[in-house]
């Protein structure tokens, strides 16, 4: 089974083959991680997400705990699936499904892809106000789950962009390994 592991770091200069941007259903770009991933993709990316969702519904092209692939354009990484996090409303409108739906999304496609490494922001905790803990816990948990119906894929990363983060996922890694 792949390797987990925890970074605290800029997921767009990482050197894997995928990242995984947690994008809006729109697949326009926008703030966050989005927004850096966009900015320092370049504008093919946005080229590219925009004839995927022509070719998907006009209203939501990436519907939420969906994913996408694209090229990843200037990026050091070959590829960016593009993921739409739940928007937090205190638990109970399946935000623990969609989230965990996101995770387990983006490794399928990834292993459909071939993608051996894959790196994961810290989906739905920023403007989505997915509390911290809770969104660390489900992601490490689908992950855990999920990697077994990946075989190809040889290392997970949680790129956390805040020390907060970084603290919850490095404890859930490693009671993990």
């Amino acid at each position: 089974m792949g390797q987990i592991e925890v970074i605290q770091g800029d997921i767009t200069a990482l050197d894997v083959d995928a990242i995984v941007n947690a994008a809006n259903s729109s697949l326009a770009g926008g703030g966050g991680v989005d927004g850096a991933i966009h900015r320092a993709a370049g504008s093919e990316l946005l080229k590219e997400c925009m004839l995927i969702a022509q070719k998907r519904s006009p209203d939501s092209p990436c519907p939420t705990g969906d994913a996408v692939i694209t090229g990843a354009g200037k990026l050091p990484a070959k590829y960016v699936i593009h993921t739409v996090g739940p928007v937090w409303h205190g638990g109970s409108q399946g935000e623990p499904e969609l989230l965990a739906s996101c995770y387990r999304k983006c490794l399928l496609l990834a292993e459909e892809k071939g993608i051996k490494s894959i790196a994961f922001p810290n989906i739905s905790t920023g403007v989505y106000g997915y509390p911290k803990d809770k969104a660390a816990q489900t992601a490490v948990a689908s992950v855990r789950e999920t990697l077994p119906q990946s075989p190809g894929i040889e290392r997970v990363v949680f790129v956390c962009f805040d020390g907060e983060n970084y603290s919850l996922y490095k404890k859930l890694i490693l009671d993990y390994n």
